[in-house]
C-alpha cells in the first residue's frame, strides 16, 4: 500500500510481481500510458519482463498509425482485466473512513 498522494508510477518496481509463469518465463506487463517512461522500460528489461505498456503521444507529436494499432491490441487484454476489477468494486465498493495511513492499512487488510 502507498499513500493516495503517491502515483503508482512512482512505486512501479514495487508493483511488479517477480513470480514466473507456468513455463518459467517472466510475465508480460500491461499498463496504460502513465507508465510509459524510459525508467519503467529499463526496469522491465533488467528484470526480464515483456513490456506491453501503451505508447503515448505528446503535443505536436501525435501517435502514428503503428503505435495506435499496437495500443488497440494491448487494450483488448487490459480491458478484460479492468472489467474484473470494476465488477468487484461494484459488488462491494468499500469506503475506508479512517484518519492516518496505519489505520487505513489495518482496515483494508481485514475487509
Amino acid at each position: 500500500m502507498s499513500d493516495a498522494a503517491v502515483h503508482d508510477s512512482q512505486v512501479f518496481e514495487e508493483l511488479l510481481d517477480q513470480t514466473t509463469g507456468a513455463k518459467g518465463e517472466q510475465r508480460r506487463i500491461y499498463a496504460d500510458s502513465a507508465y510509459c517512461s524510459k525508467d519503467c522500460e529499463e526496469t522491465l528489461v533488467a528484470d526480464g519482463f515483456e513490456s506491453q505498456i501503451h505508447e503515448k503521444g505528446s503535443r505536436n507529436h501525435p501517435l502514428t498509425d503503428e503505435p495506435k494499432v499496437s495500443n488497440r491490441i494491448k487494450s483488448k487484454t487490459r480491458a478484460r482485466v479492468e472489467h474484473i476489477f470494476g465488477a468487484q468494486h461494484a459488488m462491494s465498493g468499500h469506503i475506508v473512513r479512517t484518519i492516518g495511513f496505519a489505520c487505513a492499512n489495518v482496515q483494508i487488510r481485514y475487509l
